[in-house]
């Protein structure tokens, strides 16, 4: 049971950025847009661009490194919704597609959190939305809400912010957001947007080795 967890925020607010001090060798990503990431070095994560729902439910849990990054996972949803908009039909295909691209969402969670390894951790970066006054992850309506909470399958989400013209993470919900994080894992509701600092306090507070093939090689 892999640690999942969410980055959630609209476009441009850090979340890709926050990959920076990532140490590339204990990284792999699904880059859902195949977008180049926006630092110096960001071609060294390893990387497999596609948006293909069942590729990735099925190839998840082949990715052995300790952290797997899925990036823009709203577009899993978004980009099936657009490839069948000029699907003849309405009614009940309408209704079927909904509940396909809610059924896929649900198994790619479904998959990270219950097969892989207990010691891995899934960084899950989303867009969001605002409904009924709260911000939380951008799907495809109230259909696909009805049916799964996506926040709901994992312990952690965290939001970005923007404060001064710095970036952060937010660790604590004030009420308009869905973000949630576990008794004590930060001291701040504020954080900086380093999702390395975020592995290093997820890791402590769970007691994972963050790279257990360090700790093969020292023994």
């Amino acid at each position: 049971m892999a640690i999942v967890t969410f980055l959630l925020g609209p476009s441009g607010s850090g979340k890709s950025f926050s990959l920076k001090n990532l140490d590339p060798k204990i990284c792999a990503m699904i880059n859902v847009m195949g977008k180049p990431l926006p630092f110096r070095g960001g071609n060294n994560i390893r990387s497999a661009n596609t948006d293909n729902a069942y590729w990735i439910n099925e190839n998840l849990p082949a990715f052995k490194c300790p952290i797997v990054i899925i990036d823009d996972f709203q577009y899993i949803m978004a980009n099936e919704f657009m490839r069948g908009v000029t699907d003849e039909g309405g009614g009940n295909s309408v209704f079927q597609r909904f509940n396909r691209i809610g059924q896929n969402a649900w198994n790619i969670l479904n998959t990270a959190i219950n097969n892989m390894s207990p010691d891995q951790r899934v960084y899950i970066l989303s867009h969001t939305e605002e409904t009924e006054g709260k911000t939380k992850i951008k799907t495809m309506g109230k259909m696909l809400d009805e049916k799964i909470v996506l926040e709901g399958m994992v312990t952690i989400v965290l939001q970005t912010a923007i404060r001064n013209g710095e970036h952060y993470f937010m660790t604590k919900n004030d009420g308009t957001t869905t973000v949630k994080t576990p008794h004590e894992m930060f001291s701040n509701e504020l954080i900086p947007n380093d999702l390395n600092a975020v592995d290093d306090a997820i890791c402590d507070y769970y007691g994972l080795i963050k790279d257990p093939s360090q700790q093969a090689e020292t023994i």
